[in-house]
């Protein structure tokens, strides 16, 4: 985290952001962090969730990558699921319907937005449904 330098609120969201990927908590990333600082070894996919967030995070998120814009009922209706499968999967860590469930929003909204990563997915879906407070939401 101290190679990217931000504020408290966007080290929070880079937490977050490594934790949703990594399908645990954010306590177990802050632990992960910890421990590889005294020199330990944290779980793989929790440092190849963090190394993507930070790159994520350093990315400006600009505008979609294609000329047409997903349709906004789409995006909502995507985001939707993915929070809820999120929810799920942090009840529930074991749950292979909800980490599918997960893997499948996240790998929508890459497609739909026209981003590489799930956090930049997620970060662009967002901006893109706040950009249209008055829109018809499912």
């Amino acid at each position: 985290m101290a190679s990217t330098p931000c504020t408290a609120s966007a080290a929070g969201e880079i937490l977050d952001a490594a934790a949703s990927m990594a399908a645990v908590t954010t306590r177990q990333v802050v632990a992960a962090l910890v421990e590889r600082s005294r020199g330990g070894q944290p779980p793989r996919r929790i440092e190849r969730a963090l190394r993507l967030a930070v790159e994520s995070a350093r990315a400006p998120a600009g505008e979609p990558s294609c000329a047409l814009l997903p349709d906004l009922g789409r995006v909502t209706e995507v985001l939707d699921r993915f929070r809820a499968s999120r929810a799920r999967l942090r009840a529930d860590p074991v749950d292979a319907e909800a980490r599918q469930g997960l893997d499948d929003a996240a790998y929508t909204l890459c497609v739909l937005m026209g981003r590489r990563t799930a956090h930049q997915a997620l970060r662009s879906a967002g901006e893109y449904v706040a950009a249209y407070p008055g829109s018809l939401r499912r």
